[in-house]
This record gives structure tokens, C-alpha cells and sequence, in this order.
């Protein structure tokens, strides 16, 4: 890459720092059915065109064909969340590429932080906030790179698209699929997840159930004191590890895993039975609510993986009749989340490990993330896409960081990888 896109990003790193914390001071959470990405989206439109490019800038249910899409789920509100997209068109000859970023975060939560969750601040080198990891530092480096292409006139033979879509987190994906169904494609497509400065061309997938177990409750009565549901969740709980083995002897194997222990992992995400504290009465709970997640490799199949889950939870209730005779109920709130891979030797993955090796003197790691994202809706429409971002922490929790310095290295061997995808005019 020519000194001046990498000398640019050096010269300017307080504005790339500014941008991140503009993003987060402007909260876009995700709250389904409904979320709040606008003013976010409008600050990254309004910003675009400040920079010479013209935005596109439209709501998901005016997207011809997106509502009939296969992929498409429904039960979502997108009043006032529309995606933002940008094309630099090139000057010909060279490839296409996509800049993607999800604008939505999780919500802030009830968890105590110890600073303003959307106040953006820098401390040492972390920028702290509501996504400050996921994904907003992906989307500024995405929108530093648009001013810094128009701020050197660069000319790339390939088209360029930036994009931030709406509704990725809690399985929503819409917002992408929009993206591709609106004609947003391209030859190659970064989505500047954290990556932890690792190229992953593959993502897990991911399954999420609730079940709730409901028994009789009460204090006083004949007989045996009532346990409620207790036993029923205590039995449930010591019978996860079984399905964990079996998931781990019956999922393939994929090679992008294969350093990981437990490539597919199995979880309780939530326990609830009643709310807290002395106003509540002192009695067994009558009703219990878990959320279990577990994730998939590349290539399996919702058939075949709704099929095992049931047939290992149906011969649980079989195996204590009486604990079970109030069935539990199952519900899968989040739609189905493929696993989905790019062979780590398609050219997407080896040329942008070049870039990162050039910038950083080593190789970058090349992994699977270890969780599910949007990136199988570019794979199902034949463009061949890879995760790269910055390194950070306490993502989804209190206390979100991005690592600065790892952005602005993030950025660097992005921007030298426009370049060479593209390709550019001397």
C-alpha cells in the first residue's frame, strides 16, 4: 500500500477515535421487536455525505422482494431503523468489495457499570461504551476509510460499498439480507466484527431454546414439603453434560475449529423463577424459565440438529415420569442460525492475510469466531466473506472496551486491503 493511506490513518487516529465515540455516545439498541438505530444511522448518513459519498439511506419493508424472501423472518418492527449503504463506483477492472457493519447493539442491561455506557470515554488506550467492541469500532473504521478515500481522491478500479444494517443482534440478520436483496453484492465482502485481529472466514451457528418447567408451589401443606420445580431444574441441569458429549461426538468436525476443545459448546444463558427481595413471598417457585444455547459447525442441518435436541429431551421427561408430570413447554424464540464457511485458501482470506502481515510483521491467526453472526447470508448468496476487526472486551456485558491500538492497526490492514482487492489508479 502506498505510505499515504497508511501515513493518513497515523496522521489522523484522534479523528478514527472520534468517530468510534460519536457511534457510541449515540445509543442504537436492540430491544426486539422494536430497536433504536436511527440517530445513529442518520449521524453515519449525514457523515457519508460530508465526505463526498451519496448514501442510501431506506427502511427494510420498502425492499422489493425482502418480505417473500426465504431467508426473511417476520415479527420484527423496523419502524425508524432503515439501513445505510454507499457505492463508490469504480473506474473499472478491478474487483468489488464490501465494508459491512451491524449498527445495533445489545441493550445496555441492568448490570452496574462503573461509567457512562454511552459516554464514549478514553481511558488509557480503551474507548468504553455500549458496543464500543461490538460492532461500533468496526462500523468507524469502515467510515474513517470512506473520508480517508475521498480525502486522497483515491481512484479504485473496483466498486466500493460501505454498509451498516440494522437488527443483527438477537438473531434478527433482516437487516443484512436486506442489504443483498436491495443489490448490494459484490465479488468479496470484510465484516468488521471483532475478530481480535484473527481472520475468521467461518462462523458458528447457533440454536437458542426457552423451556419452561411448571410444578405446584406453596409452604404449608400435607405430606412432603413441596420442592415446586426445583428437582424438575436440578435434574434438568445435571443432565446437560450428556448432551454436551453428545454434541461434541456427533457434530463434524470442521478444520477452522479444529484447535478449539470445544468446538461446539453447550449453555444455560438464563435461569428465572420470581422476582426478588422481601416484597416477593417466601415460597417454592411454581415456574421456571431457562434459556439453552448451543452452537453448530459449518454444515449441519436444522433438520437433523432440532431432531437430536428433542430426542435427547424427550428421553429425559421419559427417564422421571413423576417429576415431569406437568410437561415442560419448549419455544425456539430466535430463528435458526446456520454455521457457515470460505475455505481459508480462497483468495478473500490469503491476500488479506498478506495485508496483516505486511502491517504487523506476522501472519494473523485464521480461525472460526466462536459464535454466530450474519455472515452466512453473504456465503448463501455466492460472496465470499470474512470477519475482521479490532481486539476488546467485556463484550455484551458492563464495562464494553475497544483496544485502540488494535483499531488503528485494524484499520491499516483494511485499508491496505481495499487496495488491493480494488486495486488502485496511479
Amino acid at each position: 500500500m502506498p505510505a499515504n493511506l497508511e501515513a493518513y490513518i497515523d496522521a489522523n487516529r484522534d479523528r478514527l477515535f472520534e468517530l468510534i465515540a460519536n457511534l457510541v455516545r449515540r445509543p442504537s439498541e436492540n430491544t426486539p421487536p422494536a430497536g433504536a438505530e436511527g440517530a445513529c444511522q442518520q449521524f453515519i448518513a449525514a457523515s457519508l455525505r460530508d465526505a463526498g459519498w451519496q448514501p442510501d439511506v431506506y427502511e427494510l419493508p420498502g425492499v422489493d422482494g425482502l418480505l417473500s424472501h426465504p431467508l426473511f423472518v417476520g415479527g420484527r418492527d423496523y419502524a425508524g431503523r432503515p439501513n445505510v449503504a454507499a457505492r463508490r463506483r469504480g473506474t473499472g477492472g478491478g474487483r468489488s468489495l464490501i465494508l459491512s457493519a451491524h449498527i445495533d447493539t445489545v441493550p445496555r442491561g441492568t448490570q452496574p457499570w462503573t461509567r457512562n455506557a454511552f459516554g464514549g470515554a478514553i481511558e488509557g488506550n480503551r474507548l468504553y461504551g455500549r458496543g464500543a467492541n461490538d460492532m461500533k469500532a468496526g462500523a468507524g473504521i469502515n467510515l474513517f476509510l470512506a473520508e480517508a478515500i475521498d480525502a486522497l481522491d483515491l481512484r479504485l478500479p473496483g466498486d466500493l460499498i460501505f454498509e451498516t444494517v440494522v437488527d443483527e443482534e438477537f438473531g434478527g440478520v433482516n437487516g443484512t439480507l436486506a442489504g443483498r436483496v436491495r443489490g448490494y453484492v459484490a465479488d468479496g465482502a470484510v465484516i468488521s466484527e471483532p475478530s481480535f485481529l484473527r481472520i475468521c472466514p467461518a462462523q458458528r451457528g447457533g440454536r437458542t431454546v426457552h423451556i419452561v418447567f411448571s410444578a405446584s408451589g406453596g409452604v404449608l401443606t400435607e405430606g412432603t414439603f413441596p420442592a415446586g420445580v426445583v428437582d424438575q431444574v436440578t435434574f434438568f441441569l445435571a443432565n446437560i453434560p450428556k448432551f454436551a458429549q453428545q454434541r461434541r461426538r456427533t457434530a463434524p468436525p470442521h478444520p477452522l475449529y479444529s484447535h478449539n476443545p470445544d468446538p461446539v459448546p453447550v449453555s444455560v444463558t438464563k435461569i428465572f423463577t420470581s422476582p426478588w427481595g422481601t416484597r416477593e413471598p417466601i415460597t417454592v417457585p411454581e415456574e421456571c424459565r431457562i434459556e439453552f444455547f448451543w452452537q453448530l459447525m459449518p454444515g449441519e442441518c436444522q433438520d437433523e440438529v432440532d431432531r437430536e435436541f428433542f430426542h435427547w429431551f424427550e428421553a429425559l421427561l421419559e427417564s422421571a415420569p413423576k417429576l415431569f408430570a406437568c410437561r415442560p413447554t419448549v419455544e425456539f424464540p430466535i430463528r435458526w442460525l446456520p454455521g457457515s464457511a470460505i475455505p481459508a485458501s480462497h483468495p478473500l482470506v490469503t491476500e488479506l492475510s498478506k495485508c496483516a502481515e505486511t502491517v504487523t510483521g506476522s501472519a494473523p491467526a485464521i480461525a472460526g469466531i466462536e459464535g454466530p453472526c450474519d455472515m452466512y447470508v453473504f456465503h448463501q448468496f455466492g460472496i465470499p466473506a470474512a470477519l475482521w476487526g479490532p481486539t476488546g472486551g467485556n463484550t455484551h456485558a458492563a464495562d464494553e472496551y475497544v483496544d485502540l491500538d488494535s483499531v488503528v492497526t485494524a484499520a491499516k490492514v483494511l485499508g491496505r486491503f481495499v487496495e488491493r482487492w480494488c486495486g488502485r489508479e496511479t
